[in-house]
């Protein structure tokens, strides 16, 4: 016997990872150089040359245990502290190590976030357009993921669609800025009124409402803007964090969370995470990783790259007559399908190599997903490829 639940969940397989396998067949068949992949969200960059050093060194000159021994449940204290200290000196912030949650990169972040404020029978509520794996992520917690719709005009936050959407059976907000898949940053205005509801309706109810901020791009913001810290505006915030966009080390997961000092219970939350991590099989992320990113608190890699291919693309797609808000981070851009079924759209680039994500498993229908992390001569070629196919295809 088998579990009835997993094994329904191999009929909705992830829409990116299909495409994403889809583009990879293809390059076995006809070499890379001929294939648009914008399915993926992997950062093309090489990692920051600080990482790589202080690999090196750890691996020359650390004893053993030290790099591949067993971490603390709660992690390395002096990683721990290395992460506190550097989002005080960025933000403005007084955590300790003791407010710190080194994880196996966001997802993990998450799953510890979510389990730690939500039971069974609660909501979780997050904002369209999302990134569809917190569907599942949330539905392994016994919550239900509730979506408000997407204001697609410039994807922010519909308040007035947020507050019918709260009630009492609330957990917790789980916002992402900037965002997957559309880009958009949410601007310290914003924050602070997301806050001032989450705390009028936690009073009212009588118990937090917690915000759950996902933050893998925070530092891939474009027009030299940044990302406001959400958890400077919202006490009960918990931030969760992955060093794979930074430092383009999406294979290593290494993240984390961190819990602010002001939030309720936010001595235990730390401690219960690293119980949550026995129910889940978390067991702490890899101990070498978390001695190097703390070593390379503060460094990114060439990041500027994504912001030259977004601006060629979505001249591209100006151009092409797609209707596109221009993204203020990440890597991704999300125009409106020039035929309303998306699936449809995809299919048709497919046959001119052009693999893009259609739109309906973020939750808003009608539109595609590009991540553009890729060369920019090779970007070039794709745009030229795009230009033909909307030629040929819609006569543009």
């Amino acid at each position: 016997m088998i579990n009835a639940t997993y094994q329904a969940m191999l009929n909705g397989k992830s829409v990116i990872r299909m495409i994403g396998e889809r583009a990879s067949a293809r390059r076995a068949q006809i070499g890379a150089s001929e294939v648009f992949d914008f399915s993926l969200g992997n950062p093309s960059v090489p990692c920051a040359p600080e990482f790589t050093s202080t690999m090196i060194d750890l691996y020359e000159t650390q004893a053993p245990y030290a790099l591949h021994g067993y971490s603390p449940s709660v992690g390395i204290e002096s990683v721990r502290g290395a992460i506190a200290d550097s989002l005080n000196r960025r933000f403005g912030m007084d955590y300790t190590p003791a407010h710190i949650f080194p994880t196996a990169g966001a997802t993990a972040a998450l799953a510890h976030a979510f389990r730690a404020v939500a039971e069974p029978g609660s909501e979780i509520i997050t904002f369209a357009p999302y990134f569809p794996e917190y569907q599942p992520y949330v539905a392994g917690t016994g919550a239900t993921l509730t979506v408000v719709p997407a204001d697609t005009a410039h994807f922010q936050i519909d308040f007035d669609a947020f507050e019918r959407a709260l009630n009492p059976r609330v957990a917790a907000v789980l916002i992402n800025t900037p965002n997957n898949p559309s880009g958009a940053v949410y601007s310290e205005q914003t924050l602070r009124r997301l806050a001032q509801i989450l705390e009028e309706r936690g009073r009212e109810w009588g118990h937090a409402i917690f915000l759950i901020s996902d933050e893998p791009y925070r530092e891939i913001v474009f027009g030299g803007a940044e990302q406001p810290y959400p958890a400077r505006f919202y006490a009960n915030t918990l931030t969760c964090y992955s060093f794979s966009k930074a430092l383009s080390l999406p294979g290593e997961r290494i993240g984390y969370v961190a819990v602010n000092p002001r939030a309720e219970h936010a001595e235990l939350l730390v401690p219960m995470f690293a119980q949550i991590s026995r129910t889940i099989g978390h067991n702490c992320p890899s101990s070498s990783m978390q001695l190097a990113v703390a070593r390379v608190i503060d460094k990114t890699s060439d990041l500027g790259v994504y912001e030259r291919n977004m601006e060629l693309l979505y001249g591209a797609l100006v151009r092409l007559g797609f209707t596109v808000e221009k993204p203020g981070g990440t890597f991704y851009i999300f125009p409106q399908s020039p035929n309303p079924d998306a699936m449809e759209f995809c299919e048709q680039a497919m046959e001119y190599d052009l693999f893009m994500v259609p739109s309906d498993s973020f939750g808003v229908p009608g539109h595609l997903r590009l991540s553009y992390c890729m060369e920019t001569d090779h970007l070039e070629r794709a745009i030229e490829r795009l230009e033909q196919f909307m030629r040929e295809r819609y006569g543009r």
